[in-house]
């Protein structure tokens, strides 16, 4: 078991079971030490957990967090996937692309997306920071609450 993986099951954290994709792509690509991770909705189990718009009230919001916590987690299954089963190769998460589904003129998607960051950097330490955008859409696949893509380079 990687330290990642041990430090997860620390956190009381877990990674979903495998799924099927919801149309024809890959989870991932992989350019050198480089890995492109397709977007992750909150889905566990073939069931969409947050679905629809997330309000911009306290604990909407926080309700939001949790949909990207699915989403980084549902990331982090198809990384190890990418890593060959070692969590411990990644060297740097480069980048966050996430999208909250929300009603026009909401303020706050940084603070949702702050939910999918923060596992990544309990999980990878340093290496968890990354440069990130917070979108606000008016739809996501399944009517999910939030989508999260990632790019992720690898140690040597």
């Amino acid at each position: 078991m990687s330290a990642v993986e041990q430090r997860l099951e620390e956190l009381g954290l877990k990674l979903p079971p495998d799924w099927p994709p919801r149309g024809q792509f890959l989870p991932f690509t992989r350019d050198g030490r480089t890995i492109y991770l397709s977007g992750q909705i909150c889905k566990w189990a073939g069931e969409v957990t947050h679905v629809g718009p997330v309000p911009e009230t306290e604990a909407g919001l926080l309700v939001g967090q949790e949909a990207a916590k699915v989403c980084a987690l549902n990331l982090i299954y198809r990384l190890r996937e990418a890593c060959d089963g070692d969590l411990d190769r990644v060297d740097s998460v480069l980048r966050l692309g996430c999208f909250v589904n929300c009603d026009s003129g909401i303020a706050s998607t940084p603070i949702v997306i702050n939910g999918a960051t923060e596992i990544f950097i309990e999980l990878f330490g340093d290496a968890g920071w990354h440069a990130r955008t917070a979108v606000g859409v008016s739809g996501l696949p399944g009517n999910a609450s939030v989508e999260v893509d990632a790019v992720v380079r690898l140690s040597d």
